[in-house]
C-alpha cells in the first residue's frame, strides 16, 4: 500500500492566508489534518478552509469560541466548517483512505474541563460520556483503513514535566495538562483496533518565561505516535529574510486490517514556492533490510 503523507496544521491562531492554500496546492499532501485554535472566532479561516481542493479534516480549540460564552461564535466555527469538522466524529477520507476521528471540541486541557461555551453549545457531560462519544466515533470507522486521532489538546499520560508534549508551562509546579477523557477513549477503541497515531497542537512548542521547547513527540508502549504540531507562530521569516510557511508532516504506511506504521513525522518550514528550508526529524523508521536473492 502506498504510504500517506500528512499535512498538519498547528494551531494557526489567525496566520492561515492564501499562501498557504498555494503552498499545500503545490505539496499536494493526501490530506490535510487542523488541530483547531484556527483564530479568535472569526469566520474567515473555516471559509477558507472549505474551499481548499484537498481532503482535510479539522477539529476546533479553546480559542475557537472567541471571548462568546454563549456558545454561539463556537456553534457558528463548526456550521461554517461544515463536514470538515470532526469534533466527537468520524471524517473518513477516500481518497486517500484514512479514518479521522476528532476528540473533543473547544478543550483547553488540563484533564476534563468544559468552558461556558461547550457547556452552552453541547449540554453537560461526564468524562466518561465524552470518551464514549470519540469511541463510538472510531468504532463507526472502515476497520480496513488505518485510524488518526485529531485532537486540539492531547492525552493525560504523556509526562508532567514542563517540556512534555502536555506539560503545563505558564504556572509552576509543572503538571500533565492532557486530556483525560482522550486518555480514556484511546484505551477503549484500542480493545477493538490498533491506533497508530495521535495528533494534537494547543500546547506550544516556545515554552513560557524563556523556558527552552517542548518535545513534540511521544511513544507509548503499544507503538502509538503522538504528534503536538502546535509550533506558534506558524507564519515567520528566517535570518535571510525568507518567508516561511510551518507544518508537521507525518508518513503513515497503511498495513492492512485497520494497522498502520509511522514511517516519519518532522517539522517542516517551507518557502512560498514550495522549497523545503528546514526540517526538524521527530521520528524515522529505517526502511527494512533487503532480502538477499
Amino acid at each position: 500500500m502506498p504510504v500517506l503523507r500528512l499535512a498538519v496544521v498547528g494551531d494557526p491562531h489567525g496566520a492561515w492566508d492564501q499562501s498557504d492554500h498555494k503552498l499545500l496546492e503545490l505539496l499536494r499532501p493526501d490530506a490535510v489534518l487542523v488541530v483547531g485554535d484556527l483564530s479568535d472566532g472569526c469566520p474567515e479561516i473555516p471559509a477558507r478552509l472549505n474551499r481548499l481542493p484537498l481532503p482535510l479534516a479539522c477539529v476546533l480549540g479553546n480559542h475557537d469560541a472567541g471571548r462568546d460564552a454563549s456558545g454561539r461564535t463556537l456553534l457558528r466555527q463548526i456550521a461554517c466548517l461544515g463536514e470538515l469538522h470532526c469534533g466527537w466524529g468520524l471524517r473518513q477520507l477516500e481518497p486517500p483512505g484514512v479514518a479521522v476521528v476528532g476528540a473533543r471540541p473547544g478543550t483547553a486541557g488540563g484533564g476534563f474541563h468544559l468552558s461556558r461555551a461547550v457547556l452552552a453549545a453541547f449540554g453537560p457531560m461526564t468524562l466518561q460520556d465524552s470518551a464514549d462519544r470519540i469511541t463510538a466515533a472510531a468504532l463507526a470507522a472502515d476497520p480496513a483503513l488505518p485510524l488518526v486521532l485529531l485532537a486540539h489538546c492531547g492525552p493525560a499520560g504523556l509526562g508532567s514535566g514542563v517540556d512534555d508534549p502536555c506539560g503545563r508551562d505558564w504556572k509552576k509546579p509543572a503538571c500533565d495538562w492532557g486530556d483525560q477523557d482522550l486518555t480514556l477513549a484511546i484505551r477503549q477503541i484500542r480493545v477493538h483496533r490498533p491506533v497508530p497515531l495521535v495528533v494534537f497542537g494547543h500546547m506550544h512548542h516556545a515554552l513560557r518565561r524563556g523556558q527552552g521547547h517542548r518535545r513534540s513527540l511521544a511513544v507509548d508502549r503499544e507503538g502509538t505516535i503522538y504528534l503536538n504540531a502546535a509550533f506558534v507562530a506558524r507564519h515567520g521569516h528566517d535570518l535571510a529574510g525568507r518567508a516561511l510557511r510551518h507544518f508537521s508532516w507525518v508518513e503513515l504506511e497503511p498495513l492492512g486490517g485497520g494497522g498502520a506504521l509511522v514511517r516519519r513525522a518532522s517539522h517542516h518550514w517551507y518557502g512560498l514556492d514550495g522549497c523545503l528550508h528546514y526540517e526538524e526529524v521527530l521520528h524515522q523508521v529505517a526502511p527494512a533490510p533487503a532480502v538477499p536473492c
